[in-house]
């Protein structure tokens, strides 16, 4: 009998050596694949291709798994549905999505007004599939897609009178959008097109111009412009520009659209300037001085006296005095006296177990997002009395869950209601309008507006959430958000993945997700490690895992990975990570700490060479940086500290566990570059078996590829490659579709 012969094992492409030298204070580093920073490069390109040959060789194997967890999706998805509609003046705003069609189809229905506002705030009936009576298409995405390697909106807006729609489009994922008006009377496109510009499009309250963001060649919104329609583009004027190359610029118009907003900031201070409509060559009003260095927003309007008057307020959510941020109302006349002299009345005292995280107005309350043992909620507070003796008892919302998520998802400053979204980890996405608080109705009314639909069979029965707590090294407690199939027993057998971020005070709260079910279903116990660095417990929680103290995040996360090995839900030899973004460097710093933690890794779009890209300030977003990890060009200790668990820097000779590295050609934040040279460290010097793979999306951006369908392969992929390296490919017995 003739035996056949065994297949080669594939062979991972390498890159050749280019030795360069990156010498900062004393300390020289010497880079061998530096030069695959060249996107231009014909051999930088098809050693990409070469990447994704070999990943594919190597994952083939999975490809039937991936094709399960991506029908699971799928079957579990309603893929004919539509938003709840929004109103905004006289008009209902809406999305539809249609089975079969990757992107979203923008519509709108004229609203009512018949003097019963909450009935007028009452969204129509509007049924998937079925067109109503009136309905306007705003934009089809699918059509705008056709023929485009990649389609994502970047913003939309429309005049007060409803008669003009902007959007702003990216068909390559570089982030670069180019706007154009549509006049809704005729469903003619305006001459005026502008490109390449960045998130957030607003028009003036009149209609005659509209206010965009430019950025600049390292990618940091710096420039304010406004455009006059019908006038040409290179005469649109610059309203502000940020010269700082460490700060970031943003606008919006005021909740009551008398003011212009530009948002000026890093993470740790900030500025706000206010352009009045009824006087645009008045000029920009700074609120409070980026030199007092406090970390504020600032939202101006009209507060109505005891006589009916409207005076001039701002609410301020500052962190002065207040390390977790309070809310306060400020007479702009104050303003003009030294900061010390200033008088700021209270709304919200601060508090050290309360993060206050904003507040806006209506036209008759506050609304006040605050964080609380970890979870977001929502307050509102009437405008009468407000800042005074006579303020009235902030109300809450109140919801039955333990572990959810409650935020403001929208409202007008007219309405008698605020959308507001709410989810947990079983519980799919909500929508409620919240009857704001009147005499007659003192509590308000939570109002069910919708709660997406979940095919397949699906129970919330099926599954466990709890909350649990691992201990660091220094004794400090980390929340665990631990969830896995109520059929999982803790006989120390289950498999195990934690996912982390930890960084930028950026929460990873409870929320639904369908893509998951496949991983529980197949008896995998899936734990969220809320680790220093985030925001979830507050202003200390982000600082003590930032610049200096960055490590805390690293070691949090292994804190977690053990308190789950030793948990008996599962077998530690049977423990992966993902992380994607900054949680990319996370994976990569604790892929360097405690390998032989892991069977597997999942780095997505991972920012695992970010002292390379922070010690280049031409780099985009780079100076950016320096508020979250210090900037290592003018200090030395930020340096060393940072070159210390950099993720490429300490790739060190040991048995790695098997490491998929996944990006994007086109990603404009995380460098497709930073994965490519890692992945290729990784392999010279790991003293494993384990393969090391990158896969990368050629025509994607930061948040991967565009259409709703190839984005469920994408994280089809990922989960896949999860549970075949923990050897969880096989449902648990009554899992699964139904």
């Amino acid at each position: 009998m003739t035996q056949t012969p065994a297949q080669p094992s594939p062979q991972p492409p390498v890159a050749r050596k280019v030795p360069s030298v990156r010498t900062h204070h004393g300390d020289a580093f010497e880079d061998n694949y530096e030069w695959l920073r060249d996107k231009e490069s014909a051999e930088v390109v098809d050693l990409l291709k070469a990447e994704n040959s070999y990943q594919e060789s190597v994952t083939a194997h999975q490809e039937p798994l991936r094709e399960a967890i991506f029908q699971e999706i799928k079957g579990r998805t309603q893929e004919t549905d539509l938003s709840v509609p929004n109103r905004k003046d006289g008009w209902w705003y809406f999305t539809r999505s249609v089975e079969g069609k990757e992107y979203g189809i923008h519509c709108r229905v004229r609203g009512q007004d018949t003097g019963d506002r909450v009935a007028d705030w009452t969204p129509p009936a509007v049924e998937a599939g079925v067109v109503i009576p009136g309905e306007e298409v705003l934009l089809d995405g699918n059509l705008e897609a056709e023929g485009k390697p990649f389609f994502a909106v970047g913003g939309a807006a429309t005049t007060i009178d409803g008669t003009l729609y902007a959007y702003a489009v990216d068909n390559a994922g570089d982030e670069r959008f180019t706007l154009r008006i549509k006049d809704l009377r005729t469903g003619e496109l305006l001459p005026d097109v502008i490109e390449n510009v960045f998130y957030g499009i607003s028009f003036s309250p009149d209609g005659s111009r509209i206010f965009y963001t430019v950025v600049d060649d390292s990618w940091r919104p710096y420039q304010v412009k406004s455009h006059v329609l019908g006038t040409p583009v290179g005469e649109d004027t610059v309203i502000y520009q940020e010269d700082d190359v460490a700060m970031w610029l943003g606008f919006e118009l005021s909740a009551d659209r008398r003011h212009l907003v530009l948002s000026i900031g890093c993470s740790e201070f900030s500025e706000t300037r206010l352009l009045p409509f009824d006087d645009l060559d008045a000029g920009l009003r700074t609120v409070i001085s980026r030199d007092e260095r406090i970390l504020y927003e600032a939202e101006p309007f009209l507060l109505t006296d005891a006589s009916g008057r409207g005076q001039e307020r701002i609410l301020l959510t500052h962190n002065k005095d207040a390390i977790n941020s309070m809310v306060s109302l400020v007479d702009p006349a104050e303003l003009a006296k030294p900061l010390a002299e200033q008088h700021w009345d209270t709304v919200v005292a601060h508090s050290d177990q309360v993060r206050v995280n904003g507040a806006g107005v209506t036209s008759t309350h506050a609304v006040v997002s605050v964080r609380k043992d970890t979870i977001e909620r929502v307050q509102v507070l009437p405008l009468a009395g407000l800042g005074t003796a006579e303020q009235g008892a902030a109300v809450e919302p109140a919801f039955a869950e333990e572990l959810y998520t409650a935020g403001v998802a929208g409202s007008d400053y007219e309405a008698p209601v605020i959308r507001m979204g709410y989810t947990s980890y079983f519980t799919p996405s909500r929508v409620y309008d919240f009857v704001l608080p009147t005499p007659e109705l003192p509590a308000g009314e939570l109002l069910l507006r919708k709660e997406s639909p979940v095919l397949g069979g699906y129970s919330p029965s099926d599954y466990v959430a709890t909350r649990e707590w691992a201990v660091a090294s220094d004794g400090t407690r980390i929340p665990l958000s631990v969830l896995r199939h109520a059929s999982v027993r803790q006989d120390s057998t289950a498999a195990g993945l934690v996912y982390g971020y930890g960084s930028y005070e950026m929460s990873m709260d409870p929320g639904f997700g369908i893509p998951r079910l496949s991983l529980l279903d197949r008896g995998i116990v899936f734990v969220i490690a809320h680790i220093r660095g985030g925001g979830e417990l507050g202003r200390h929680w982000y600082d003590d895992g930032k610049k200096l103290h960055k490590k805390n995040t690293f070691t949090d996360f292994i804190a977690a990975t053990d308190w789950l090995a030793g948990s008996g839900w599962v077998d530690p030899a049977r423990i992966a990570a993902m992380g994607g973004s900054a949680g990319g460097l996370l994976m990569g710093a604790v892929a360097n700490l405690a390998p032989e933690k892991y069977a597997a890794i999942v780095a997505a779009v991972p920012f695992v060479d970010a002292l390379t890209t922070i010690l280049d300030p031409e780099l985009p977003l780079s100076a950016l940086e320096w508020e979250e990890w210090g900037n290592p060009i003018t200090d030395p200790d930020v340096y060393a500290y940072m070159k210390s668990y950099t993720p490429y820097e300490n790739v060190r000779a040991v048995a790695y566990p098997k490491i998929a590295a996944v990006t994007s050609f086109n990603d404009t934040r995380v460098l497709y570059v930073e994965p490519a040279k890692w992945v290729q460290r990784l392999r010279e010097v790991n003293t494993g078996s384990e393969p090391v793979v990158l896969k990368i999306e050629m025509e994607g951006g930061h948040g991967g590829a565009s259409g709703r369908y190839v984005q469920w392969r994408e994280r089809a992929w990922d989960y896949a490659f999860v549970a075949d390296s923990l050897g969880a490919t096989e449902l648990l017995p009554g899992a699964g579709l139904k």
